[in-house]
């Protein structure tokens, strides 16, 4: 956060002098201003007013990537509020997370906290990971983890952030799969324990945390909470939609898969979007136009479902821009103009 020193004053000790300055900088630090706190009701996320929220938002690229980059910067959060998002989404990749250390990393976090203080922005935290941590089986290098320490992650991130409003969700796992022999075998049972031992520790430091939990196939299907949902309060659910993930007409399968926990719990699509077949960067499964865009934002205003676009990086596909100029690509263009209320998207 941003510090600003007062002059000292000649009557007082230099070191009492900074004492009260620090004091005085810790307790603006913990002023809410004017970002309301949001929990879960029923089937919404709502705020301190009781007013039901609808979180629409963009996925930056990590932050320790961004700040390499040179690019984690306030003006990039003023071009999301600018784009129309109401949050966004922080991706922690767990070898960016050893690789800076837990002080540096909470330095760089603290700095988007401000910022997004600044313009009534709302954060998620993600553990970004891909793959089976019961068995520790992941995508890539970068996905590496274990259960220990994703665990002392959560534990981390709820001490430092238990006062803070502008964190507002902590998504525990990006993408759980078992798909396809090289994951292994878990079950939703152990998946939930899992979870279920994420949420008591994040509940220790924050017990008024809301709490994001993803289901298999790389968070795209929710179909065991069905049967057999986290029984905890303050819990929403998350999706992966992206257009390949189902044949179009898509909007009975999304109801099958993962819409129908909408009508009990709240649901966010934390990655959504999509590349044209020509595009950059284009891959399995984000192949599509602005038709899957259509009807997934009809479908999400339908059902009162929150999203979060992926990703507002010129670097990581699919892109909502292709440049640092900011200049949009077609989905950029569209989920620009849906973010910002614009008619006929």
């Amino acid at each position: 956060m941003e510090k600003h020193m007062k002059k000292r004053n000649i009557i007082f000790p230099a070191g009492l002098v900074l004492a009260l300055i620090l004091f005085s900088l810790t307790v603006s630090s913990q002023d809410p201003n004017t970002m309301e706190w949001i929990r879960v009701e029923g089937n919404q996320f709502v705020n301190e007013s009781g007013d039901p929220v609808i979180f629409q938002g963009v996925n930056f690229s990590d932050p320790a990537v961004l700040a390499r980059r040179g690019r984690w910067t306030r003006s990039h959060f003023e071009e999301a509020k600018n784009w129309g998002a109401n949050t966004v989404r922080l991706p922690v990749h767990p070898e960016n997370w050893r690789a800076l250390g837990r002080e540096d990393y909470l330095e760089l976090l603290d700095q988007g906290v401000s910022w997004a203080r600044d313009l009534d922005l709302y954060l998620i935290l993600d553990w970004h990971s891909i793959g089976n941590l019961k068995e520790e089986k992941f995508q890539n290098r970068g996905y590496i983890t274990t259960a220990g320490e994703t665990n002392e992650f959560w534990r981390a991130m709820s001490e430092h952030y238990a006062g803070e409003p502008v964190v507002a969700m902590y998504e525990l796992f990006n993408e759980p799969t078992i798909t396809g022999e090289r994951f292994g075998d878990m079950t939703w049972q152990e998946w939930k324990a899992m979870n279920l031992e994420m949420i008591r520790i994040i509940r220790e430091n924050h017990p008024r945390a809301v709490i994001l939990v993803a289901g298999f196939d790389w968070a795209y299907d929710l179909i065991p909470v069905g049967k057999d949902p986290i029984e905890e309060t303050g819990i929403a659910y998350v999706s992966h939609p992206y257009p390949q993930k189902r044949e179009a007409p898509w909007e009975e399968k999304w109801e099958k898969d993962w819409g129908f926990v909408a009508d009990t719990y709240p649901v966010i699509l934390t990655e959504i979007g999509f590349a044209l077949p020509d595009e950059k960067g284009v891959h399995i499964p984000v192949t599509g136009d602005e038709s899957y865009g259509k009807a997934i934002v009809n479908y999400t205003a339908e059902k009162g479902i929150s999203w979060v676009v992926w990703c507002f990086d010129p670097h990581w596909s699919p892109y909502m821009f292709s440049d640092w100029d900011y200049t949009p690509t077609r989905q950029g263009v569209f989920f620009r103009n849906v973010m910002r209320g614009r008619a006929g998207n």
